[in-house]
């Protein structure tokens, strides 16, 4: 989604929300002639706030997706008082436009009074799935994940949109053909393993001094552990750089 598609849908969800809300008022004046608002004005009101504040919502994150909206249907015996004033909206929960949310629609006239509508809001992304079953300890490489599109406001336990943020992880637990993958189901490749004879590489600007050491614990790219300088005794805090490698700064 480029720059100016992503400012135009912003500007036709607010006209929608614009053209929602006057012609919510226009049916409310309808509706007072039976000195009533329908349950059709309140849906009306709460497509049209919903639609204006998801699209803020993916330009101000700068999220790439599609969305889709459903006001649950309320109940058409309701017959709330007119309202001598534009109706207002506002997101009761949660906190952000998506999966099931609420909408607090609100009467602020003369005699006030508030509607808590519910809707669906169904965001699409594209996020890392697995190609294949995999099996526990495996090392994801690029055959294994690939970009799907999942509905992504149903995934409390959060979800990957980038291949690299998967590709050479290892997993922790075994995944379905199609799994998403979120960052519990990943941890780092160890390249570092406890007791392994390592390099410690101490660095200061260009300068640097080689010598030999023991790893204490095992580690991960870029991770620190502790390690033994074999030379000295001395058990210093160094970063993993490579397989067998770490460094310290002098």
């Amino acid at each position: 989604m480029n720059a100016k598609t992503t400012v135009s849908r912003h500007i036709a969800a607010y006209l929608f929300w614009a053209v929602a809300t006057v012609g919510g008022a226009v049916l409310g004046s309808a509706a007072r002639a039976d000195n009533v608002t329908l349950p059709e004005q309140l849906i009306g009101v709460t497509q049209g706030f919903l639609e204006f504040t998801v699209e803020d919502y993916l330009a101000t994150s700068q999220i790439q997706g599609r969305y889709e909206i459903e006001v649950n249907n309320l109940d058409p015996r309701l017959r709330m008082p007119g309202c001598d004033r534009q109706l207002s909206a506002s997101l009761e929960s949660p906190a952000q436009p998506m999966g099931r949310v609420t909408v607090r629609v609100r009467c602020e006239g003369a005699a006030p009074w508030t509607v808590f509508v519910p809707a669906q809001v169904r965001l699409f992304r594209e996020v890392v799935t697995t190609t294949r079953p995999l099996k526990r300890d495996s090392v994801l490489t690029e055959a294994d994940v690939a970009l799907r599109e999942r509905d992504v406001g149903a995934m409390g336990q959060g979800f990957l949109v980038s291949l690299d943020e998967a590709v050479g992880m290892k997993l922790i637990r075994p995944t379905v053909i199609d799994q998403v993958l979120t960052p519990v189901f990943l941890e780092q490749q160890a390249l570092v393993l406890k007791g392994d004879q390592v390099v410690i590489i101490a660095r200061s600007g260009t300068l640097a001094v080689r010598m030999p050491g023991e790893a204490l614990a095992q580690g991960g790219m870029s991770e620190q552990i502790r390690v033994r300088n074999l030379n000295s005794k001395r058990v210093v805090k160094a970063r993993v750089t490579g397989p067998g490698q770490v460094e310290v700064a002098m």
